[in-house]
C-alpha cells in the first residue's frame, strides 16, 4: 500500500533518504544476465546520466548512487531550504 509522501517527510527535518529501486523476476538492470546469455552493462551509462539529468529537473542533490545488477541505490539529502522552495521558482 502507498503511503502519501506528507506522511513519511517531515518538512522541518533534515535527513539522508535511501531510495531504492529493484528489479523483479529475475530481469537484469546492468550486467551480464546467464539465464539470456546477454550483456547489459551499456545500460549503466544511461541511468547514471539520466538520474543525474532528473536531479537537475526536479531540483534534487544526489548524494551518492550505486547501479547494480538488479537494482539500483541512490542517497538524496532533504535539506530545509526555504529560499528554493518551488513557489518562487521562475519558468
Amino acid at each position: 500500500m502507498a503511503i502519501a509522501r506528507s506522511c513519511l517527510v517531515n518538512d522541518d527535518i533534515e535527513g539522508t533518504y535511501h531510495c531504492i529501486s529493484r528489479i523483479v523476476r529475475r530481469a537484469f538492470l546492468c550486467g551480464w544476465d546467464a539465464l539470456t546469455q546477454q550483456n547489459y552493462e551499456h545500460r549503466k551509462v544511461w541511468i547514471s546520466g539520466r538520474l543525474q539529468e532528473l536531479a537537475g529537473i526536479f531540483a534534487i542533490d544526489v548524494c551518492g548512487y550505486a547501479v547494480m545488477d538488479n537494482h539500483l541505490l541512490c542517497g538524496a539529502p532533504h535539506k530545509v531550504c526555504y529560499e528554493l522552495h518551488p513557489i518562487m521558482w521562475s519558468e
